[in-house]
Formats: C-alpha cells, sequence, structure tokens
C-alpha cells in the first residue's frame, strides 16, 4: 500500500490565533502532527500551508511543506493546489490529515487509506467510532454518520441520528451503536482535484459539512468504523494544554 499524508494549515485562527505554529514541547503543532503521521505506512508526508511562517517552521524540523494561496475557501481546496505542485497521479491515494490533530491514531490513517485502496466504488473514505455516551449523541459540535450494508456513508449530521423512536437515548446507545464521524478522509488524487469544482449542496450549507457534497452529488464514501477513539484535537487554548499535558513523555 502506498499513499500520502497531506496537512492543510491556515495560520488565522478564531480562538487559537497562529495555531499551526503553537508550540508543543519543543516543536510547533504542525510539526507534530507531520511527525505523528509519519509513524503511519505513508510514502510521504507533506504539509500544505498558507504562510511562509509555516513552510519554514515545517523546514526548519525536516518536515516537507509547501506554500499554497491565502485564499482557498476549505481544506480540501488548499490538498487541490497541493495535489497539483506536486504532480500526483490521479488513482494516487491521499490521506488529509488535520493539522490540529497531534494525537492522530497512525492505526487509523493506515485502516483509511487501506479501505480507499479496497473500494474501487467509493471516491473517498473516511473513519467512525461507535458513541457509548448520549451527551456526545445529542451534542450538535460531534458529526454523526449513518452507513448503508455495504460500509458506504449515507448521510452525515449534527444531529442525533439514527433516532430511536421507541427507546430512550440511553437504550438507543446500544444495539446498533450510533457513529461519531472522525474528520479523518482519504482520496483518489484525481477525485480531490474535481471536488472544489463541484457546486455547493444546499444540505452542505445547512449542516456546515463539507463532505455531504460528495453525496449530494452521487458519489460513495466508505466508513472504516474503528474500536479506539480519537486522541484530543486542539481549537482552543484549553485544549492545547491538554495536549500538552498528554504528549508523549511530557
Amino acid at each position: 500500500m502506498s499513499f500520502t499524508v497531506l496537512i492543510p494549515a491556515r495560520l488565522k485562527s478564531t480562538r487559537l490565533p497562529d495555531k499551526p505554529l503553537a508550540d508543543i514541547h519543543g516543536a510547533p503543532m504542525v510539526v507534530r502532527v507531520a511527525q505523528q503521521a509519519a509513524r503511519s505506512q505513508a510514502a510521504r508526508v507533506v504539509v500544505a500551508g498558507d504562510d511562509a511562517r509555516i513552510v519554514q517552521a515545517c523546514r526548519a524540523h525536516g518536515v516537507q511543506a509547501l506554500l499554497t494561496r491565502v485564499d482557498h475557501a476549505s481544506g480540501s481546496d488548499r490538498l487541490a493546489e497541493a495535489c497539483e505542485q506536486l504532480g500526483l497521479d490521479g488513482a494516487a491515494i491521499v490521506v488529509n490529515v488535520q493539522g490540529d490533530e497531534p494525537l492522530i491514531s497512525t492505526g487509523m490513517i493506515d485502516a483509511c487509506a487501506a479501505l480507499l485502496q479496497a473500494r474501487h466504488d467509493c471516491v473517498m473514505s473516511t473513519v467512525a467510532h461507535a458513541i457509548d455516551d448520549a451527551a456526545e449523541y445529542a451534542n450538535p459540535n460531534v458529526v454523526k454518520v449513518v452507513c448503508d450494508a455495504a460500509g458506504r456513508a449515507l448521510y452525515f449530521s449534527r444531529a442525533s441520528i439514527p433516532h430511536w423512536r421507541d427507546r430512550s437515548d440511553a437504550a438507543a446507545l446500544s444495539s446498533p451503536p450510533p457513529l461519531r464521524h472522525v474528520g479523518l478522509y482519504a482520496y483518489r488524487a484525481a477525485f480531490l482535484r474535481r471536488f472544489p469544482t463541484l457546486p455547493h449542496a444546499p444540505l452542505e450549507a445547512l449542516e456546515a459539512l463539507e463532505q455531504l457534497r460528495v453525496l449530494w452529488h452521487g458519489e460513495h464514501i466508505a466508513v472504516h468504523v474503528s474500536d479506539d477513539r480519537p486522541g484530543p484535537g486542539v481549537d482552543t487554548p484549553a485544549d492545547l494544554e491538554r495536549v500538552r499535558a498528554i504528549w508523549p513523555g511530557a
């Protein structure tokens, strides 16, 4: 199996200024993400940044990085440009690892890439895990996914899906459990280049979930259901302190 990990990194962040450059025990966060991703089976790991400071910080730590346009609307758009810069073949598999996930599971990265390689009926793959907490199930900040019999995504939502009409929420989490979507994606490079050209979907705007554009246009996303949960990501200063405290060797 051969695949490339691409890490989109945008300097501006409302809740945590200069987030990709936030220090985690002597290295910028985006570098820690790349170092973690390099422990997977990826053939290479490349950061796609929107600011020269990100590129310089990565290169100073031996991480390959590309400077991309600052005006991209989404991480997917940024990765599409990175694919062009790298000259990736259309059949190449690209795994999108978020730049604020320094504790990302390497097993999830490998499983996501392997699933897409095996599923020629799908243009993308992603990851989910079972929800076992009623508050998490009800939380609109937790994205849920439901799948068909072939393990392909039917829908992603911030709502509590599926809804058990005749059971309480507590009982509903048992059999089968709802699935929490993990924001880890694998694409074939040809589709990643095409994705930004697809018209935006009404459901994408309603839910603020970019992946719904893929389903809206009739494409398939394979879902790997993991037994593991991902480590915490970083959105706020409190999240950063939490990750610093549990970083290996901290």
